[in-house]
């Protein structure tokens, strides 16, 4: 019997010992689970960073400051004041206006992604206080269906920048998306314009309209309202564009330049104001509010 034979029949022999013999108490003690996201691989660097040094570094690699994409819960309890803030219940549309089906059927996705996201769709709205200066916040979950833009996300941010109109409040949208749900088909598209006129409306009130453009964002929601803002503020390294780069080079049959669609980019050619780091984020959405609605920032 060759070295490896002897070593599999050991092993063999060993899970057939605490699977048979020790008892199940004893083998949950013998066997310790490690949980699976215990450590993160930084895309960029490749380098191992322990979950909870991340988490607590808001989702940006310490050592390369990659930014990793952060929950949206987490966006939330990190803008408002002391984690404090109000969720803004939305209108309910029809669940599967086409009786969609692909792979599965459109109802039993959204039911996994809602029970995934413990959230109905792919927009959370919340009402809070933001360096004691009271504001409206949309921040777009890519877990729930790549962040894409239907008629719940639509209503969502239509919702959203109502409420921030009748509390004269500014409002503050965190972009990531893929685009349109195809699911929804035309319903999806219609949510474009409908809340290109939500945002016409915060003009129209004169309140500041501040987006914040995570990574990635793309399709319909880049060509609708997250180029629609005042200002716009960008994720370091955050895809920003309408059509996918190799589309794009297919399209036009040319080589695309170094770091196309990447913040840095974009804000180098005027399609973006600022890059801000996560970390400076809140302080940032916090004087901007100041400054655009002309009142001291909060001592």
């Amino acid at each position: 019997m060759s070295a490896e034979d002897n070593e599999s029949s050991g092993q063999s022999f060993a899970m057939n010992w605490m699977s048979n013999v020790v008892p199940p108490k004893i083998r949950s003690f013998l066997k310790r689970e490690t949980p699976e996201n215990l450590w993160v691989k930084c895309p960029e660097s490749g380098e191992l960073v322990f979950h909870k040094d991340l988490e607590s570094n808001l989702f940006v690699v310490p050592s390369s400051g990659h930014h990793m994409r952060m929950p949206a819960k987490m966006r939330l309890d990190t803008l408002f004041d002391a984690g404090r803030y109000d969720m803004i219940a939305t209108p309910e549309v029809p669940l599967d206006p086409l009786k969609f089906r692909d792979v599965k059927r459109y109802t039993d996705r959204l039911k996994e992604y809602r029970s995934k996201t413990n959230h109905p769709d792919a927009v959370k709205l919340a009402a809070g206080l933001l360096e004691s200066k009271q504001v409206v916040a949309a921040v777009q979950d890519f877990e729930f269906m790549g962040g894409s833009l239907g008629m719940a996300a639509g209503e969502a941010i239509i919702t959203g920048m109502t409420e921030a109109v009748k509390r004269k409040s500014p409002f503050i949208m965190f972009t990531a998306s893929g685009g349109a749900r195809m699911q929804e088909g035309m319903f999806s598209l219609m949510q474009m314009p409908r809340t290109t006129v939500a945002v016409q409306r915060l003009r129209a009130a004169r309140l500041p309209y501040i987006v914040v453009l995570t990574n990635p964002t793309t399709g319909g929601v880049t060509a609708s309202y997250a180029m629609l803002g005042d200002i716009h503020i960008a994720e370091p390294g955050a895809v920003i564009g309408f059509a996918g780069a190799r589309v794009i080079e297919q399209t036009i049959r040319e080589r695309l330049p170094e770091g196309f669609q990447r913040a840095e980019y974009l804000k180098e050619h005027g399609m973006v104001d600022m890059v801000v780091p996560r970390t400076e984020m809140r302080a940032t959405l916090a004087r901007l509010c100041s400054l655009l609605t002309n009142t001291p920032p909060a001592s």
